[in-house]
């Protein structure tokens, strides 16, 4: 079944459908840039309003180690999302101990990694596009089909710009083993739609079941 993560939770209502659907992973957006962008204490309370469900995910751009030491000191996360170099994520893996997936931006299909490097996962999507204040969250997608036969190295989810209507078709084209939304189930920009997360779910574990 493909594996669903839904980034940038910010609240009650988002949180809720996300555990209640069983999505794999939940994203917190810990970057001022995002109009998704939690505090820690706000992404602590909206976690602890369900114990165990979906993994949970710390987004970073760039972010320096008391950056993430600060989120840590005050919630638990399973998995770190990294928007940097390939050597600045693996440094943060060794540092903190926790798995770290590396968000990396592709046009063509050789810009797809063919090693982990240490790695734990990997975020495939569309490089920002021009002017772009935010490396990822654009809602921009690639050409999915270069992805169907790459030997990708750890496991890996697709993103930019799926949404309910078209995350079927990116995962048969892409053979995507998960996908990963966040302004493709938004109603406005930061504002989360349970109704569109229903969609998306379904749409996407439907191709897993072979729809």
């Amino acid at each position: 079944m493909t594996r669903v993560k839904i980034c940038g939770i910010n609240n009650e209502a988002a949180f809720d459908i996300a555990v209640e659907l069983g999505v794999d992973l939940i994203g917190f957006v810990f970057f001022q840039g995002s109009p998704r962008h939690v505090t820690a204490r706000q992404a602590a309370a909206l976690s602890a309003r369900h114990q165990g469900g979906p993994l949970r995910v710390g987004l970073f751009v760039e972010p320096g180690n008391r950056q993430i030491q600060a989120v840590l000191d005050i919630m638990n996360l399973d998995q770190l999302q990294i928007y940097a170099g390939e050597e600045r994520c693996l440094d943060i893996r060794n540092r903190f101990g926790i798995r770290v997936s590396r968000a990396i931006g592709v046009e063509l299909a050789q810009d797809l990694p063919a090693e982990a490097n240490g790695l734990d996962g990997l975020v495939v999507e569309a490089k920002p596009p021009e002017g772009a204040t935010r490396p990822g969250g654009n809602g921009a997608s690639i050409d999915w089909t270069i992805t169907k036969n790459w030997k990708a190295p750890v496991p890996w989810l697709l993103a930019g710009g799926l949404t309910a209507e078209n995350v079927a078709t990116a995962i048969t084209q892409s053979g995507a083993p998960g996908v990963d939304v966040s302004s493709g189930v938004e109603s406005l920009p930061g504002v989360k739609s349970p109704a569109l997360i229903r969609r998306f779910v379904a749409n996407a574990r439907g191709v897993g079941a072979g729809g």
